[in-house]
């Protein structure tokens, strides 16, 4: 079905792999049990610790990362059949424009099929250095530490053999952790990336009405299927968004706290092997936030522009009820789909810049309190 839509093919295969999507076998209950498990001994550990800032900033922002991510495969479960239906339309959506014989079209599909394979490998590459870093940042400590900060109730997690056991639980799982993490993000960005597809798609036929000239009936039928058209466009976004908007709220305000707790812990680190890897959790955060932001922001300007294009159809020039139909598809457009933080405010550049200008002007807030 979608094994031969690159866009998606990478992440949707990952999430079946685990049994998140399509599938319901043995390896959700093996990754899912053990993730809730340390989240839970993480949630212990941050309620009951007596170590020093560093540690505890460190040990935030792997909390934060590993809620999010069952948090995510939680919704997935709970929301299987929305997900899996928004992919059947990208499907049917992409083989509608695959068939499509303008080379205009044919571009674009292969332009959106590379970006989805450059970033789904790319955010992998990025999520197993990720990996590397949170199994050697232990070694570059001065007293044992764990990968991830945790507690186990009743039992000392630093005195030999739980150490050793413990830390390799935690290495064990960490691929599991960044397989449930980043294909759900690549594959949102995704459904993002070809929502941009459709509305260059509806801008080109808008632009191109000219080829109908002088032949009224085609004009009209052409307006008519660009409105369904443009109706369609306006579903799948709106059920993009349905799935994630809330997810992504959560994130706005956690990793903009961690972001500045984490350019805070970069100036009071001990090493510069230590400094590296918190230099990699920052690349990591400012990678996944700002492909959804760049995406989520083109989607937005495209949904805009297809006003423009409608309007330079010289619709002045064809009958009433043809005007009107590009009357009513302009102002749909300026109304643009987007998708959204919480549902309350569309994901644009300007929204991202806020974010980074909020963490820095904390982050400065503090080292001034330090200093």
């Amino acid at each position: 079905m979608f094994e031969d839509i690159p866009l998606i093919y990478m992440n949707v295969k990952i999430l079946k792999f685990w049994s998140f999507l399509f599938e319901k076998n043995w390896r959700r209950y093996i990754c899912l049990p053990t993730t809730t498990f340390l989240v839970f001994t993480q949630f212990v550990y941050m309620f009951k610790t007596n170590e020093g800032i560093d540690s505890i900033i460190r040990n935030s922002y792997m909390l934060v990362l590993w809620f999010n991510t069952i948090l995510r495969a939680y919704i997935m479960i709970y929301d299987n059949e929305k997900y899996q239906q928004v992919i059947y339309d990208l499907v049917e959506l992409f083989y509608d424009l695959k068939k499509s014989k303008d080379d205009y079209v044919k571009d674009l599909l292969l332009e959106v099929n590379s970006k989805g394979i450059i970033m789904a490998r790319g955010n992998l590459f990025l999520g197993l250095l990720t990996c590397i870093g949170f199994g050697v940042y232990p070694s570059l400590a001065v007293d044992r530490v764990l990968p991830f900060g945790s507690i186990i109730p009743g039992i000392n997690e630093y005195s030999s053999p739980f150490y050793e056991l413990w830390y390799i639980f935690e290495m064990c799982i960490t691929p599991i952790g960044c397989c449930m993490y980043i294909p759900y993000t690549s594959l949102i960005v995704s459904f993002i990336l070809f929502g941009v597809v459709m509305s260059k798609t509806l801008q080109h036929r808008l632009r191109t009405l000219h080829r109908f000239a002088d032949q009224p009936k085609l004009i009209h039928a052409e307006i008519i299927s660009c409105i369904k058209y443009q109706i369609r466009i306006i579903n799948f976004i709106e059920a993009v968004n349905g799935l994630c908007t809330f997810i992504f709220l959560l994130e706005f305000l956690a990793f903009g706290a961690l972001l500045c707790a984490l350019l805070f812990l970069l100036i009071i680190v001990n090493s510069s092997g230590q400094a590296i890897i918190v230099c990699a959790y920052i690349i990591m955060i400012l990678a996944q936030i700002l492909a959804l932001y760049w995406y989520a922001n083109e989607l937005r300007q495209e949904n805009f522009a297809i006003a423009a294009a409608a309007y330079e159809t010289d619709w002045f020039t064809h009958d009433t009820t043809v005007q009107k139909y590009i009357l009513l598809l302009i102002l749909r457009a300026q109304k643009p789909c987007s998708i959204k933080v919480g549902n309350f405010y569309p994901m644009t550049m300007e929204l991202f810049q806020s974010l980074l200008n909020a963490s820095y002007t904390y982050f400065t807030l503090l080292k001034r309190v330090y200093d």
